[in-house]
C-alpha cells in the first residue's frame, strides 16, 4: 500500500469474503492496527466464526482453526444486499462452501471479487481447494449458481480471485465448476502452468506497482 501511496489509516471500508487468517490477518486484534479506522463488511453467517458461535474446520474437517478476533466495527450483510459506498455499487452474493458464510462482491457490475470460491488451474477454474472447504459439494453448487446469476443478467465481469490472479475470460472462470481443486493433483496450488502463481513473489515489486496493472497472462485453453 505504501508503494501506491495509500495510508492504511485512511481506509474506512473493508469487504470481507471470509474470515480465514490469510484474508483478515491485518484486522485481527493482535495485528499492527493498520486498519483500525475501517468498518468490516461481512455476511451475517460468516460473523458467527468471529463471535465463536461456529469454529472454522479445515483438513477435511479434522482440524479447528483458532478463533479470529477483531475489534473493528462490523456491518453484517445478507445475500443479495446492494450497498452504495461513496458512489460505488457493491452487490453482496452469498457463496457458501469454503466457509459457511463466504460472500463474493460484484462491484459496479464490472468486477467480481471471489475470495476462495474459485481456484484457477492451467485449464480453467475449479471449486477451491478440497481440503480447506467446510462442504465441497455445497461449494460446487454455489459456484454453479454464481455462474447462472451472472448469465441471467448478461454480466461478464472481470473475475479477481483470492489466490490465483484474475481473468475476463468467462468460459475459463467456470470451466470446471463441477470439479474441486484437488490439492494432490495437477491443478493444485503449485501448478507451474497456471495463469498466476499465488506463491511466487518476485514480480511483486514497487516498480511494477507504480507502473500500473501487471499484464494479464492469457490462460491456456483446455483444447491446447
Amino acid at each position: 500500500m505504501t508503494w501506491l501511496d495509500i495510508d492504511p489509516s485512511t481506509i474506512r471500508h473493508i469487504l470481507i469474503t471470509h474470515q480465514d487468517t490469510d484474508h483478515v490477518g491485518a484486522v485481527e486484534t493482535d495485528s499492527d492496527g493498520l486498519f483500525q479506522n475501517a468498518t468490516l463488511y461481512l455476511s451475517e453467517i460468516e460473523n458467527k466464526y468471529l463471535t465463536g458461535e461456529v469454529r472454522r474446520k479445515v483438513i477435511f474437517g479434522l482440524y479447528k482453526l483458532p478463533m479470529v478476533k477483531s475489534e473493528n466495527k462490523r456491518l453484517l450483510l445478507q445475500d443479495g444486499q446492494v450497498l452504495d459506498i461513496n458512489g460505488i455499487k457493491v452487490e453482496c452474493i452469498l457463496c457458501p462452501g469454503h466457509t459457511w458464510g463466504h460472500m463474493v462482491y460484484l462491484i459496479d457490475d464490472e468486477y467480481l471479487f471471489t475470495g476462495d470460491t474459485i481456484w484457477f488451474g492451467a485449464d480453467g477454474g475449479y471449486s477451491f481447494i478440497n481440503s480447506l472447504a467446510e462442504d465441497n459439494e455445497l461449494a460446487k453448487r454455489s459456484l454453479a449458481e454464481l455462474e447462472q446469476k451472472l448469465k441471467d443478467r448478461g454480466l461478464i465481469p472481470k473475475v479477481i480471485t483470492g489466490h490465483t490472479g484474475w481473468t475476463d475470460d468467462f468460459g475459463f472462470v467456470f470451466r470446471h465448476k463441477d470439479k474441486i481443486c484437488n490439492s494432490l493433483k495437477k491443478q493444485k496450488p503449485h501448478d507451474p502452468s497456471a495463469p498466476y502463481d499465488g506463491y511466487k513473489e518476485d514480480d511483486d515489486t514497487e516498480a511494477n506497482a507504480r507502473s500500473g496493472y501487471l499484464p494479464k497472462v492469457v490462460p491456456v485453453s483446455a483444447e491446447e
